[in-house]
């Protein structure tokens, strides 16, 4: 039996709905899974009716909306959909923040965690949301990643993002640039090396190498740009050297994610947001993905966001969704097999 996946819709005004319909009706897919949409049905057939699907040689597949998942059946011919915020998100504009989507979104997720932690589905693939929207909605987390390790009760998680032959951790996630050196301690620099070295080594790594990446310029130049090397970056790398892990730094940033791109190290363990997703979509924007280190199961999405300026256009790539359920589906079981990212 194949595994059967949860994938969350993601905002209705942005392109979750387009990519997560794109990808359920590729052959790779269908093919690899079974997967039941938490979303909006309207939403998604609206999606589906806007499309060619005659061009993708899948005339037959329709949407269906259901309420229990005894109910989806094991055939290929249907995007099987199950609404917990049960709301008339049809007449939404596609490209513009709005309360009830924000609301919705939320509910989605909720709902695929409860899921996954009953063991009804293998693993959870999000689709993006907007912030604005969520928060509209009265949301008070940073966003998916916080929201998702909060109903799995779990504490000690990361933020993993991989694409092409780069992977890497940001210790801060979604922060703003001017808070990144307040926010970082030496103990969580620790944990994000310990979880980057315990994820990989369960994704089919013996010993993983690790980089740190510096938070200044020229790894604070001795003290002379910035002390955070010296201060916080360094003892968390010596400590967490010390429980075994093979870990160097902190290595000056542009060329650490360099070296680990052309496969020196197997991570970088970076100190923010940017210093990870520049380097990682530059290198594959349409191919990277975030999976969420920590939890007791698989999740994973798109390293992309809602696209409001092509909402609605159907010109959203959606290889990153494919890439997103291509490793949930590899690793839902067993964590053993070879780390291809």
């Amino acid at each position: 039996m194949k595994p059967l996946i949860a994938v969350t819709m993601g905002d209705a005004a942005g392109i979750g709905p387009e990519v997560t319909v794109k990808a359920l009706l590729t052959e790779e897919v269908r093919d690899m899974c079974r997967a039941v949409v938490i979303g909006n049905a309207g939403v998604m057939e609206k999606q589906f009716n806007g499309m060619d699907a005659c061009s993708m040689g899948m005339p037959s597949v329709a949407v269906k909306k259901i309420s229990e998942l005894k109910e989806a059946g094991g055939s290929g011919n249907a995007i099987y959909v199950i609404d917990p915020a049960d709301m008339d998100l049809t007449n939404i504009s596609p490209g513009k923040a709005h309360e009830a989507c924000g609301r919705a979104a939320v509910e989605y997720v909720r709902k695929a965690v409860e899921m996954v932690m009953r063991g009804e589905v293998s693993a959870v693939v999000t689709a993006p949301w907007c912030k604005e929207s969520v928060r509209m909605a009265g949301f008070k987390h940073a966003g998916h990643t916080e929201f998702i390790a909060e109903l799995a009760g779990v504490d000690d998680y990361a933020m993993m993002i991989a694409g092409g032959s780069l992977r890497a951790i940001p210790v801060t996630r979604h922060i703003p640039v001017s808070e990144v050196a307040h926010e970082l301690t030496e103990e969580k620099i620790y944990r994000a090396i310990l979880l980057a070295n315990e994820a990989l080594k369960k994704f089919g790594m013996e010993s993983p190498r690790i980089a740190v990446a510096a938070l200044n310029p020229h790894a604070g130049d001795n003290g002379i740009i910035g002390t955070e090397e010296k201060e916080i970056i360094l003892p968390a790398v010596e400590k967490a050297r010390g429980e075994g892990a093979d870990v160097k730094g902190p290595l000056p940033a542009d060329k650490v994610m360099y070296d680990t791109a052309g496969s020196r190290y197997d991570i970088v363990v970076a100190m923010y947001h940017d210093q990870v997703l520049i380097p990682v979509k530059i290198i594959a924007f349409g191919r990277s993905i975030n999976i969420t280190l920590g939890l007791p199961f698989i999740r994973t999405s798109p390293c992309h966001g809602t696209a409001f300026d092509i909402a609605g256009r159907n010109k959203a790539d959606s290889r990153s969704m494919v890439e997103a359920i291509r490793f949930a589906v590899k690793h839902e079981k067993t964590l053993g097999t070879k780390f291809s990212y």
